[in-house]
């Protein structure tokens, strides 16, 4: 009997392995997002700075651009590195099916990112070293690169959420993996959260500046901006619920209570935030926009990729990883085949090959180390297994009930597909008696 190719086990504690990535890459995306919704604004002021002839513009971009070299260039080059780790330790077989589909989009999205990166740095150190027609052209350089890097990203993860077409479960084509249903929704709602971000950040440098009357102006202009591209994301956010699969709508009608909530709670903070700021510019000062720009990271930003994430399950990427890091059906153009039939006629401890030999037969010794193994294995990508978890806590679903209900459970409902959102995975008995018998240990 031959193994599948699976990886070792990461499972943090309390929170869960993918959560763990979560948290990093919201972090990473605050970061990102400000660097590209800046390269907007910057477009925007270097064409007004030369065409209206405005020096005191150049010493506001100046300000700006420090600060996103500290806030995005660092904080983004620390996160980034952090999402390739942490995504690797939690889901190896999903950022291998990214890597194998999108290797040379990936490659051409680091030379957008070295311009990019070239741009931002050209940009704060020449800015009164070269003409300003220069630097005009330099600013447009720096802004397409963003968005070029924006595009080419927005088109992988898209794909996490839903291949570009069927055709591509044939092919295997890239192309067809990226041009999806999702993707120009998704890059338009990203790019409106970018305006977004680009005024709520320039509050902060409007507030430390000492020429009054220019941080009055740019106030108010920053909170039109902002206002836009807070438009643009409501409508971007209901074109791509739109383009959803299947599964994630009906996750999305589990959700649509807290969500509708949310979104209620976001819109009515920002509508006020930058109507305050475009009537009454002077108030914002920098510890109030230092704070709302916190703000704007907890409820406008972890909640949407929060949401994004919860989604795509059963899948972590292609809708064919399930996030459980088995795969779910066949990949033709890529030769890829289901895994799912083999699970289900030996069992994930003797196809595993990094299950201790200890534990490849389930006897009545060590049935619940076992069972407790193949819950982190099957389950803990998407929950915290402590009763306390933070995150989707797994024995908090199974409070009052005993072994032989839990089995129950895992036989007739989760291995026959009944919840669609959910990974159809059936075990041999002797596995899902382990799995049952553990987890009614944690409940009791």
């Amino acid at each position: 009997m031959d193994f599948i190719g699976m990886f070792p086990l990461f499972y943090f504690p309390d929170i869960g392995s993918a959560w763990l990535m979560g948290i990093t890459g919201t972090i990473h995306i605050l970061a990102s997002h400000t660097s590209v919704g800046a390269a907007i604004l910057f477009a925007f002021l270097s064409h007004k700075a030369y065409k209206e002839n405005r020096t005191d513009l150049y010493v506001y971009m100046k300000k700006y651009g420090m600060f996103l070299l500290i806030f995005s260039y660092v904080v983004g080059s620390i996160t980034g590195p952090g999402i390739w780790y942490t995504a690797t330790a939690a889901s190896p077989r999903g950022i291998s099916a990214l890597i194998h589909n999108f290797v040379w989009v990936w490659a051409t999205e680091w030379v957008f990112f070295i311009v990019e990166v070239i741009g931002v740095f050209a940009l704060v150190y020449f800015i009164d070293k070269i003409d300003r027609k220069t630097h005009l052209k330099l600013t447009y350089m720096f802004a397409l690169a963003s968005l070029g890097t924006l595009f080419l990203i927005i088109g992988i993860i898209s794909f996490m959420m839903w291949p570009g077409t069927e055709a591509f479960f044939l092919t295997g084509s890239a192309s067809d993996a990226f041009f999806g249903v999702n993707t120009f929704p998704h890059m338009f709602l990203r790019i409106g959260f970018m305006v977004l971000m680009s005024a709520v950040v320039g509050f902060v440098i409007t507030s430390s500046m000492d020429d009054k009357s220019l941080a009055k102006e740019l106030t108010r202009k920053l909170a039109v901006i902002g206002m836009i591209g807070g438009f643009a994301t409501m409508v971007g956010f209901m074109w791509y619920i739109n383009t959803m699969p299947e599964t994630a709508h009906i996750l999305l009608g589990i959700y649509l209570p807290n969500i509708l909530t949310t979104r209620i709670v976001i819109i009515v903070v920002f509508t006020l935030y930058l109507l305050l700021a475009f009537a009454l510019p002077r108030t914002i000062n920098r510890p109030f926009a230092v704070t709302m720009l916190v703000v704007v990271g907890l409820i406008g930003l972890w909640p949407g990729e929060k949401l994004r994430e919860s989604m795509r399950k059963p899948y972590v990427a292609g809708q064919y990883v399930y996030s459980n890091q088995i795969i779910a059906r066949d990949v033709p153009g890529k030769g890829i085949k289901s895994e799912v039939e083999t699970v289900a006629q030996h069992g994930l401890l003797k196809v595993n090959p990094w299950i201790p030999d200890r534990l490849r037969t389930i006897t009545p010794e060590n049935q619940l180390e076992a069972g407790e193994l193949l819950t982190k294995l099957a389950c803990s990508n998407c929950h915290s297994l402590e009763k306390v978890g933070l995150y989707r806590p797994l024995i908090a679903k199974f409070i009052g009930q005993d072994a032989v209900m839990i089995e129950s459970f895992l036989k007739d409902v989760l291995a026959k597909g009944a919840i669609p959102y959910m990974p159809t995975i059936k075990l041999p008995d002797d596995e899902t008696k382990a799995i049952a018998a553990w987890i009614a240990t944690q409940v009791n």
